[in-house]
């Protein structure tokens, strides 16, 4: 099939590159010009496991290409998706400008044939409606200019048609496995109250479907949730909303765990072995950040109170999520006593492992509250430090390596729960240290190993 995906971040980029691996022509549009030169050299301008190499292999069959032209892919597409960023405002609310952009430049260039628009953005509900009503006045404006100079009747330019259905399909993809994800869904959500548009819908994620492409190929086909669009943009909010509680539910637990003597990594297995449960999302530590969370929690709350809701739960969930980012520090002061004057480093900024996405991360926080106490603030990120990036690292000594890191520290923090720190060797490590002291802040390392090492071991809402 023939798709455009107009925005290349995470979603747009992974979802363009994808599609064109399992067999569609796909244009991708971006109106950042260095952007597409990058991508069309077959760089990706973002970090995400196995997508520079789908990228490259794309290209080269000819399957992917990579425009500013919007009236070009617009042209292109069947199968038209909106990707581009909805970040949020001061007041929690998405900010669709973006999207509106979109939807009236493709009302612009609509220009005969039927069309199916979705909504791959994370949009507040109701959006569908909203995004058919701009889509319409780009195709007025449109007509509107074709007015002859000096005034007479307005006539339509031919081949300008509107013949087109508006779809939301909520991404659920994780930063740092977005590949994997794409082709080993646990769900595909579609809303339409159209027929003709979700028949089209399924056929492009055949093959998805099917598990052509799926790790396991074995295994049963890949549900096809359809709802209205409403119910589909719900489920997106929903779904983000309840594992950030779920985080911060637990991280509550290892805040109590912390004062009568429990180990909330044994009171996690104990709970998660339960079907009405699951296990997943039940690892404590210093709180939820990234890109998603706290977006959507908040766009959520949001649309509640619209609509004379208090959602006390979900406020309750952001609550502690702020409240648990101080929790390292608040270690790091019962075991050191006073900050100022020591020297704090940090195992990871990333929000997340196996990406370089920096909003919203937690370790951000840590940076801003020790310098204000302060401490002096080292850290080493495996990826910050092969990118050099440095953006918001302003009051932080960017290292190398694990051990530049620890030389002079008098505690180090994990922070980001990067699969190789488990391979640091902790014994040469502790020796460079003026105090060997480490905060998992993830419950991530092995508290044995690190105390055979010399360490003094701080998890969260762990016994020491």
């Amino acid at each position: 099939m023939r798709v455009c995906v107009i925005g290349t971040g995470y979603v747009g980029l992974v979802t363009g590159v994808c599609l064109a691996h399992i067999g569609h022509d796909v244009i991708c549009v971006d109106n950042n010009e260095e952007k597409v030169k990058l991508m069309t050299s077959g760089q990706s301008p973002i970090y995400e496991p196995g997508l520079s190499e789908l990228m490259t292999s794309s290209l080269q069959e000819g399957r992917i290409q990579f425009t500013s032209d919007l009236a070009a892919g617009v042209t292109h597409g069947e199968i038209l998706f909106i990707a581009v960023g909805t970040p949020p405002l001061p007041t929690g609310e998405s900010d669709t400008r973006y999207v509106e952009a979109v939807a009236r430049g493709i009302g612009a260039h609509l220009n005969g044939g039927y069309k199916v628009i979705v909504n791959k953005s994370t949009v507040p509900i109701g959006s569908g409606d909203w995004v058919r009503m701009i889509v319409m006045d780009g195709v007025a404006e449109r007509q509107q200019a074709a007015v002859p100079a000096g005034g007479g009747v307005a006539v339509a330019t031919p081949g300008i048609e509107a013949d087109f259905d508006v779809v939301s399909n909520p991404e659920f993809l994780r930063e740092g496995s977005a590949v994997l994800d794409t082709f080993n869904p646990d769900r595909i959500v579609l809303g339409s109250n159209s027929s003709r548009a979700i028949a089209m819908m399924k056929e492009l994620y055949a093959p998805i479907v099917s598990r052509q492409f799926a790790e396991d190929k074995s295994g049963p086909t890949v549900p096809v949730v359809v709802t209205d669009i409403s119910s589909a943009e719900m489920v997106k909010y929903a779904s983000n909303a309840f594992l950030a509680t779920k985080i911060s539910f637990i991280n509550e637990v290892a805040n109590i765990c912390d004062r009568v003597g429990a180990d909330v990594t044994q009171v996690a297995r104990g709970i998660g072995l339960d079907s009405r449960i699951g296990s997943k999302f039940l690892q404590a530590g210093i709180g939820w950040g990234g890109s998603c969370f706290p977006k959507d929690v908040a766009a959520l709350v949001h649309t509640a109170d619209d609509y004379g809701y208090e959602a006390e739960l979900l406020k309750a969930a952001v609550s502690v999520n702020r409240r648990q980012r101080m929790i390292a520090v608040e270690k790091l002061q019962q075991v050191l006593k006073i900050l100022k004057g020591k020297t704090v480093g940090l195992l990871g900024l990333t929000f997340k492992p196996d990406t370089d996405d920096m909003r919203d991360a937690p370790a951000l926080d840590l940076i801003e509250q020790l310098t204000r106490l302060g401490a002096k603030v080292k850290a080493y990120d495996p990826l910050v430090a092969q990118t050099g990036m440095r953006h918001g690292l302003s009051n932080v000594s960017v290292e190398t390596d694990p051990e530049r890191l620890a030389d002079g520290c008098d505690a180090l923090v994990l922070v980001t729960d990067w699969k190789e720190f488990k391979n640091i060797d902790f014994a040469k490590v502790s020796k460079l240290m003026n105090n060997p002291v480490i905060i998992d802040g993830r419950n991530y390392l092995d508290q044995e190993a690190l105390e055979s090492a010399g360490f003094r071991y701080v998890g969260i809402g762990r016994k020491g």
